[in-house]
């Protein structure tokens, strides 16, 4: 399934505030912003993808309790990046004191902080320079 990019900046400028109210009013879809402001409805992943993605944040969630170093997101996470991009790793990382020296408004909205560790699953379908411009960001 492909990731569809939608460049609002001919009309509009998406603030923090605008991307947090269309996801709110489109529960169903996922979202992400790009560094350039395009916006990104996320295609919903197959059930292979999903179970495997599913074992992935186990895993880490399973090291990360015993090793007690940080906080383990899951896919549904949007972190808002240095560069103002809004995007949701599939399995993501922060090291506890970073977590910490959040606010408990920025932990509670889009935090805004990039993830230490980041992990992001291709399925068959992803477009691979589309999974590149995601990981620089």
């Amino acid at each position: 399934m492909t990731a569809f990019t939608i460049n609002f900046d001919a009309i509009v400028q998406i603030t923090d505030e605008h991307f947090a109210q269309l996801c709110r009013a489109n529960p169903d879809v996922k979202f992400e912003r790009t560094a350039k402001g395009e916006l990104v409805i996320v295609a919903p992943t197959g059930g292979e993808t999903g179970s495997y993605n599913s074992e992935l944040n186990a895993d880490f969630v399973i090291w990360n309790r015993q090793a007690k170093l940080g906080v383990v997101f899951d896919s549904s996470t949007c972190f808002r990046l240095p560069n103002q991009a809004l995007r949701s790793p599939d399995v993501s990382w922060i090291k506890q004191d970073r977590w910490d020296a959040l606010t408990p408004d920025q932990k509670a909205k889009s935090p805004p902080i990039a993830p230490d560790f980041v992990l992001e699953l291709m399925s068959s379908s992803d477009d691979f320079s589309d999974v590149q411009a995601k990981m620089r960001d």
